[in-house]
């Protein structure tokens, strides 16, 4: 009886009535994917509903293609015009639509027992993950950013603050600003505690002739694949 859960709905041939219900399910677990996706995480309106009927889109294309090369190669291609309209995602976007991709596969070959335990697995462990502290960032770990005069030597300059008030400091980036009038010093420091504290803001910008800083969590860019 099990076994049968996991056996291809299509194994006798397409019918009216297989695709409907592979559609229906195809949606179902579309939408599941879509709400996995939106756990403690900002999106779009577009992008879960897309999220929510690429499963069907895709079983639907698997469907026509059913074994025809010349409708399979035309598919590769349409597909690979689709690359150049789309713009960089994040990491969890992308992930989400290559779930939802696979969920659309198995349900257009007819396995809507692989499709549902997929979505189980691979869902229960993305919720996991998100609740858990793992690749969390380090707690204090913070990006700033300091703007000094251009006759003003950065080799060093702040190394009596950063000892006091971090327990590292890296300085990662170096650029001019102002027609080159200016520097900016981008570092990466972890706080020794997890607040930013204002007298250590207050001793750099005696230090900088109180011009720019910024000091705040990582730039989230670096989640783009």
């Amino acid at each position: 009886m099990l076994d049968m859960l996991f056996e291809s709905v299509t194994q006798n041939g397409i019918s009216v009535q297989g695709v409907l219900f592979c559609t229906v399910v195809s949606l179902v677990l579309g939408i599941c994917v879509a709400c996995i996706y939106m756990f403690r995480n900002s999106y779009s309106k577009s992008f879960v509903v897309t999220l929510a009927l690429l499963p069907a889109m895709v079983q639907i294309v698997i469907m026509l293609v059913n074994g025809n090369l010349g409708a399979g190669v035309a598919v590769m291609g349409a597909f690979g015009l689709v690359r150049f309209r789309s713009v960089p995602g994040t990491a969890r976007e992308i992930s989400s639509i290559f779930f939802a991709m696979a969920i659309g596969l198995a349900t257009g070959m007819g396995y809507l027992g692989y499709a549902g335990l997929f979505l189980i697995i691979v869902g229960l462990a993305t919720l996991g993950l998100s609740i858990s502290n793992f690749g969390r960032e380090k707690v204090g770990e913070r990006e700033l950013k300091i703007t000094i005069p251009e006759n003003l030597d950065y080799e060093g300059i702040f190394d009596d603050l950063f000892q006091k008030y971090t327990s590292q400091a890296q300085l990662i980036r170096v650029r001019t600003t102002n027609m080159g009038s200016l520097y900016e010093l981008q570092y990466l420091i972890h706080l020794k505690g997890e607040n930013i504290s204002k007298e250590f803001l207050d001793e750099l910008r005696c230090r900088n002739g109180n011009l720019n800083i910024v000091c705040g969590r990582v730039s989230t860019a670096r989640d783009e694949l």
